[in-house]
């Protein structure tokens, strides 16, 4: 009898309250979460996820000039816009039919190796873990803190916390020494960012067609003594998850439950092998399982697919309960793919975002956030698919392929054995990711910690390859192109938080559609056309609540957790709607004078 099942045999009548977090804390971004609280049968009844931000860079992309969609679709994130310049680059790669040098590309990995180290470090360590943190617990699961007091912590040789509850001190915001020493960690991963990628977080020195890094070999030892330097962090923080999330599965039987969801993961890869990508979708299937990140679709557990071809045409954009017309009466941008299948309507080629604003309504529209599916053409389900914030679906990706084999990562068919070399105070470690029983909060959290040593390993393999380039004279880092007069790109890459792709189609050598998907429109997505509710709303919809606190003083922090684990990032794609030409005006100031928009 699963936990589930166990609560519904012991139920109580209801006690039904309607709480919600609008905003919820801590997340980049506006999003709600209003949900039914059985607070005698301790469980979440209902869920609505909604977003009051409206996605429309996909509007103002029309007509631009291709080669600047780069720059602008960076603008979408204060978090991620690399992932995007990346990503877009990748479109107009095989747009414009280029392949940049092999030591460009080597650059652009070794620039997202360390957005990933940074982004997850300080997401994980100065938000996440604040609701696991000795000052959260004791405010929520006193009980569990007491416990967390007695309970030995099994890597303490390794991160140096006798037990659980010194490790939960430490990540109390502002005073707790991990809270504390994640923050200078993001200073350095950023700085090493920078050698590669120019800026933060929107590159300078990303192009189609290449890199505008002057690649000496300065710059490539200077990313390797900041690397060192967090060497040490990045280990003690896997064992230090791993410590804590442990303990509270030992310490609340049935926490499995919370956040818990089918297995439906989506991972478009990362990382490309400049050995094998040469950006043609005709070689999209072969150069995509050659990503150092395999990509892949996990439905239940098992592998549907890691064609890129396959994922690509299954892509689905679903309206639902979203402020959107319908566009599916119009004229297709594109019909069929340069294979020669058939491209739907839905899909992001076709896609024309027609915005309807309107008053929200949980039986009806509630959300600005599309509803994007995977067509599973065995089942014809479409799937709503969640990225596990990430890492989770990127690891378990990973791990079933079994095709990663560097001397730093390898997948095993089921694990990822990620392999450090000595750091200053720590010998050589290697670290092994194991495929667990459940897609859940605190699974998509402990996976976090591990893809940070993930990226950390492949930085040195990336190191590596780049400097072996400069000494053999292979220093070039850009290839001319040009612009056709029409052509369609796809790019897929993984942000920070998950899937990423970006599709673009060139008329008269401008931008006639372009549709960029990140992953929280897949995570924070609303109930789509048939009723499916999106990844947020499964998760904490049906989850146990364990918090002690009752209805008066409920604080949330099970439902809290649950959302976060996904890594919400709500600006992804975002600008002000004004509807039939409003004008907002800025009265004048005695100091400044008058501005207008």
């Amino acid at each position: 009898m699963t936990a589930t099942e166990a609560r519904s045999a012991k139920r109580k009548p209801e006690q039904i309250v309607d709480m919600s977090w609008d905003p919820i804390t801590r997340i980049v971004g506006n999003l709600g979460i209003y949900t039914k609280i059985d607070f005698a049968n301790r469980e979440v009844v209902e869920c609505h996820s909604t977003s009051s931000l409206f996605r429309g860079y996909s509007v103002f992309m029309r007509g631009k000039d291709p080669r600047d969609a780069g720059f602008i679709t960076s603008r979408i994130c204060g978090i991620c816009g690399d992932n995007h310049t990346t990503c877009s680059n990748y479109a107009q790669q095989m747009a414009y039919g280029v392949k940049p040098p092999m030591l460009a590309e080597t650059i652009v990995n070794l620039g997202e190796a360390a957005e990933y180290i940074f982004d997850h470090t300080i997401f994980q360590d100065n938000l996440v873990f604040v609701d696991f943190c000795e000052a959260m617990v004791k405010a929520t699961n006193p009980g569990v803190l007491a416990k967390a007091e007695r309970t030995e912590a099994r890597n303490g040789h390794i991160h140096g916390y006798r037990t659980i509850a010194d490790v939960m001190r430490a990540f109390n915001p502002f005073e707790g020494e991990v809270y504390k020493e994640a923050l200078k960690v993001s200073r350095i991963t950023r700085e090493m960012f920078c050698l590669m990628e120019g800026r933060h977080v929107h590159p300078s020195t990303l192009y189609p067609g290449g890199v505008g890094t002057m690649p000496e070999p300065t710059t490539f030892t200077d990313y390797l003594s900041r690397l060192v330097r967090v060497l040490d962090f990045v280990k003690k923080a896997v064992v230090m998850n791993d410590d804590v999330f442990d303990f509270f599965y030992e310490a609340l039987p049935g926490y499995e439950e919370v956040g818990r969801r089918r297995i439906l993961l989506g991972c478009w890869g990362s990382w490309q092998n400049p050995d094998v990508c040469d950006y043609r979708y005709e070689t999209m299937n072969e150069w995509g399982k050659a990503m150092y990140v395999t990509p892949g679709i996990i439905v239940d557990g098992k592998l549907v697919t890691n064609d890129l071809v396959d994922i690509n045409l299954g892509i689905r954009v679903l309206l639902g309960s979203s402020y959107y017309e319908d566009w599916t009466n119009e004229q297709p941008f594109v019909t069929h793919d340069p294979l020669g299948n058939p491209v739907d309507m839905r899909h992001p080629w076709n896609q024309t975002t027609v915005p309807l604003p309107q008053k929200r309504d949980f039986d009806g529209n509630y959300s600005w956030v599309m509803s994007p599916r995977w067509y599973d053409k065995n089942t014809t389900e479409h799937l709503a698919l969640d990225t596990g914030g990430g890492p989770l679906a990127r690891l378990w990706s990973t791990a079933l392929n079994g095709l990663v084999d560097t001397p730093y990562v390898k997948a095993t068919g089921h694990s990822v054995r990620i392999s450090l070399p000595k750091s200053e105070k720590l010998p050589e470690m290697t670290l092994e990711w194991k495929i667990p029983q459940w897609s859940n909060t605190l699974e998509r959290d402990r996976a976090r910690p591990y893809f940070v040593a993930y990226a950390a390993a492949m930085a040195f393999y990336f190191l590596e390859r780049a400097m072996g380039f400069v000494r053999a004279g292979e220093t070039k880092v850009f290839e001319n192109y040009e612009v056709p007069e029409e052509g369609i790109g796809c790019g897929f890459h993984e942000a920070v938080r998950g899937v990423l792709s970006h599709h673009l189609v060139i008329k008269d050598s401008k931008i006639a559609n372009y549709h960029p998907y990140p992953p929280t429109p897949w995570n924070g997505s609303p109930r789509d056309m048939y009723g499916t509710p999106g990844p947020y709303e499964d998760a904490v919809q049906g989850q146990p609540i364990f918090e002690e606190n009752g209805p008066d003083d409920f604080k949330g922090v099970d439902i809290m957790r649950t959302v976060r684990s996904f890594d919400p990032c709500l600006p992804c794609g975002v600008h002000m709607y004004l509807g039939q030409g409003n004008t907002l005006s800025k009265l004048h100031s005695p100091t400044y004078g008058a501005a207008h928009a």
